[in-house]
């Protein structure tokens, strides 16, 4: 979060900076397997969570390979870059990633 500017974009657009949320710096703070199937089971699947982004995702080759939901997951646990960024929890819904519309909702949740 520090470091990534989309991510302070949108803390600082949603109001979620000012509110009682935990920031978790997954940089420094590797993401559990267990977070992680937590995520999973709001967001519905590993993929929905994996970041094409990433520049090892060229580096590696990933986009000629088939990947399937272990390889999804067990590459987010890997490297924190395939986390597909912010990911923001409120009660029982997740938001995940910087699409525009993604933002709006989660504005909207945050504002009640």
């Amino acid at each position: 979060m520090a470091n990534c500017t989309t991510c302070q974009a949108i803390i600082k657009e949603t109001g979620i900076d000012g509110k009682e949320f935990v920031m978790q710096d997954i940089k420094f703070e590797k993401i559990t397997p267990s977070q992680l199937e937590a995520m999973k089971k709001l967001a519905g699947s590993y993929e929905s969570l994996f970041s094409r982004r990433a520049i090892k995702y060229r580096e590696l080759g990933l986009k000629d390979k088939k990947l399937d939901e272990k390889d999804y997951r067990d590459y987010i646990l890997d490297e924190y870059t395939f986390l597909k960024r912010p990911v923001v929890i409120i009660n029982d819904k997740i938001f995940v990633g910087s699409e525009k519309k993604t933002v709006q909702a989660l504005r909207k949740a945050v504002d009640g």
